[in-house]
């Protein structure tokens, strides 16, 4: 043990001293701000610890098995909420490097920004947000509930309570990666715009793939503006982003690309997110999830925790759900079973 502390108690100094090269702006990793306090790690910063909780977490996980965009696609190819929630970290980290920014607390928000998305997408969100309005008189946010999943839902291991203690700044990032309200932290900043920059441009590759739109289709001046490919237009908003933010002091975009990628986006709502296409299942899935909602709002499932409400212990139980195990809960109760 003596040996131990002897090699680890300089590589925490090491670990301090590191975030010197952060430019004024950046979040600093010390000292820690969690609900209940912690001694530091001695190999991972507290953003880094937090990283491998939310990785480690069973919410996580789930991610793989929710929609983004095309309901249960067949191909393999396709974007699941987790190559999404990646691809999104992925960038948001080359983005903190580039600006000189934490990339511990970047990488943290990106993998939890979406932790507490309904299953089937936006189509599931909107259906449990209006059952939800409905029956509670309260509204379902995603983001919202991606807080709750890490405050109340998960737990560490070992059974521990409170949540995963994740500290302030990440927890921070999580709630307000969309919404009225803009992130406390720059690093929070980079996620909610890169969040943007990743699901337009992966959704475009996959729309096409799906046969949805054809490269023809895309409208030609924003196109001309970002880039032809997705790789293309992905490394356009980026230096863009990079260019405007390091002078700014703030995550901005320039103007001509900030607005070439607005009218993308609505683009491809137009056509893609409220197109035929992905809305082709919506009836049916506004009939299941319905029912299951109507089925567990009258028998409310167990609370995961005890002081849960019977509203809270309906959503927490249908945004936890993957695609498709709602369908398979679905099913079971619609289903006449053989004796």
């Amino acid at each position: 043990m003596a040996t131990e502390a002897r090699i680890l108690a300089p590589l925490a100094e090491r670990m301090a001293r590191s975030e010197e090269g952060l430019v004024p702006g950046a979040a600093r990793s010390y000292p820690a701000v969690r609900a209940q306090p912690e001694d530091d790690s001695p190999l991972r910063t507290p953003f880094q610890r937090d990283r491998d909780r939310i990785v480690h977490s069973k919410s996580f996980r789930r991610l793989k098995h929710k929609t983004q965009v095309f309901i249960s696609p067949e191909g393999d190819h396709y974007r699941t909420r987790l190559t999404h929630t990646l691809e999104t970290c992925g960038i948001a980290r080359t983005v903190a490097r580039a600006l000189g920014l934490n990339e511990d607390l970047t990488e943290a928000i990106g993998l939890g920004h979406d932790l507490g998305h309904a299953p089937f997408g936006h189509v599931g969100e909107a259906v449990l947000d209006q059952c939800s309005r409905e029956r509670y008189g309260i509204p379902f946010r995603h983001n919202e509930h991606s807080l709750r999943v890490v405050e109340k839902l998960e737990r560490r291991s070992g059974g521990e309570g409170g949540g995963l203690n994740l500290t302030e700044q990440v927890r921070d990032g999580i709630l307000r990666h969309t919404g009225h309200d803009p992130p406390r932290t720059l690093e929070g900043g980079i996620v909610r715009l890169v969040d943007r920059i990743a699901y337009i441009n992966h959704d475009i590759d996959d729309a096409i793939r799906a046969g949805v739109l054809s490269a023809g289709e895309l409208p030609r001046d924003e196109i001309d503006a970002l880039g032809a490919t997705g790789s293309q237009r992905i490394d356009r908003l980026v230096r863009d982003l990079v260019a405007h933010s390091a002078p700014a002091g703030q995550i901005v975009q320039g103007e001509e690309v900030g607005e070439a990628m607005d009218r993308l986006r609505t683009f491809m709502f137009e056509r893609v997110y409220l197109g035929p296409a992905a809305q082709g299942e919506r009836s049916r899935i506004e009939r299941m999830l319905g029912a299951l909602f109507s089925h567990y709002a009258a028998d409310p499932p167990p609370p995961v925790v005890p002081e849960a409400s019977d509203a809270q212990r309906v959503i927490d139980y249908l945004a936890g759900m993957t695609d498709r195990y709602a369908i398979r809960v679905f099913s079971d109760l619609s289903v006449p079973q053989g004796f």
